[in-house]
């Protein structure tokens, strides 16, 4: 097989090869990404048969890890300090509060929380009116916990060396837990999320880079481009 021939074949990726983008932000840090898909599915039996006739599907969940490696500071909260959120003033520091939220008046605090004037809570009595209570001290702040970064898209890209490319996506990405460990032990430092996603784009195989002049080629199937035999 001569070498221009190995290099249309199929071709994997591994690690080295793959960046990782959360919100079209590379993050270098990144050592490892997991997700795993399930889906509830129980069989159905009738009188008669002790085999199942057939099985019900329900509903499907979409979880995963991030680990990062830590450097001097959490690379994931980092990057992403400019997708604020909407938080009480007296909870968040200073240094990380960007922008008081004014004008909740009636009819936008109506329209945000869907209470009426004739659904039990009268808005004249909401607390959440009163300039003057912590209520209504709304501000715009940086997220200080991984929980707090809204949701987001995860893209994995990947191009080795042959010149393939491929990628996946990991589709509303919302960070539910983090945790780390320091020892005297340990080398480095790393830094491991779980999060859950409404849905995943499996791995695709996006164009190939011919080597030998450098132009981008559009796979057509699995096979690639001019392999002995094919008529391509």
């Amino acid at each position: 097989m001569t070498s221009a021939t190995f290099t249309q074949t199929y071709n994997s990726f591994s690690g080295v090869d793959m960046l990782v983008t959360f919100a079209n932000r590379i993050i270098g840090e990144v050592q490892g990404v997991s997700y795993t898909v399930t889906r509830e599915k129980a069989p159905l039996y009738t009188m008669g048969s002790a085999d199942p006739r057939s099985f019900s599907r329900g509903k499907r969940g979409i979880a995963g890890s991030l680990i990062f490696l830590v450097f001097d500071r959490s690379s994931l909260l980092t990057v992403l300090k400019d997708k604020r959120y909407l938080a009480n003033s007296w909870e968040v520091p200073p240094s990380l509060q960007s922008q008081s939220v004014q004008g909740l008046g009636e009819q936008n605090i109506d329209a945000f929380s869907g209470i009426g004037s004739t659904t039990g809570t009268q808005l004249t009595n909401d607390p959440r009116q009163d300039t003057n209570g912590s209520t209504a001290s709304k501000v715009l702040a940086a997220p200080r916990y991984h929980d707090q970064v809204l949701p987001f898209n995860l893209v994995v890209s990947a191009a080795n060396e042959y010149g393939h490319v491929a990628r996946m996506v990991i589709k509303n990405v919302e960070i539910m837990n983090c945790g780390s460990g320091m020892s005297i032990d340990d080398i480095t430092t790393d830094e491991s999320c779980t999060f859950v996603a409404t849905s995943v784009l499996p791995w695709h195989n996006q164009l190939f880079i011919d080597p030998e002049d450098g132009k981008a080629r559009i796979p057509t199937d699995e096979t690639s481009f001019n392999l002995p035999g094919s008529d391509r």
